[in-house]
């Protein structure tokens, strides 16, 4: 299979990629980004922790590994109604903090909405670019709160 786009060439601003690093423990990190994105708007429906899993099934040895699905509603519908309801598919918008070494945490995101209107699951139309452009924000407003 060819991808129709080259990922080599792909800017991390094409795909709202942001990340920072956290002087804290693992799960002292995990409250703390669970705190400034629901104050940023979002609500975290969703949980879990990909190492405890793969450590138990797979005896990875994966240190510490978190992922907060974020979700603000609002955008979420109006997201589903652009997208013809594909957009589903890669809900929620995924934070990430992995454990760099003992005290120092990694929180990672991209925009699933922006990937989506590269992935040609979304349109590149005003109403979806309104859609970005909001959630841009949020995410901005949370990654400058860490």
């Amino acid at each position: 299979m060819t991808l129709p786009i080259d990922p080599s060439q792909i800017d991390p601003d094409d795909i709202g990629e942001q990340q920072t690093t956290l002087e804290m423990g693992h799960e002292e990190a995990i409250e703390h980004v669970r705190e400034v994105f629901t104050d940023a708007g979002f609500g975290v429906p969703v949980e879990f922790s990909p190492s405890e899993m793969l450590n138990e099934k797979a005896d990875a040895g994966r240190d510490p590994y978190y992922v907060l699905g974020a979700c603000n509603p609002e955008v979420a519908d109006r997201a589903l109604d652009a997208t013809d309801n594909t957009l589903g598919a890669l809900m929620p918008c995924n934070v990430v903090v992995w454990e760099e070494e003992p005290g120092v945490q990694r929180v990672y995101h991209v925009s699933i909405m922006r990937i989506a209107r590269l992935a040609g699951m979304a349109p590149d139309d005003d109403v979806m670019a309104d859609i970005v452009a909001d959630t841009g924000e949020m995410v901005d407003e949370a990654f400058e709160s860490l």
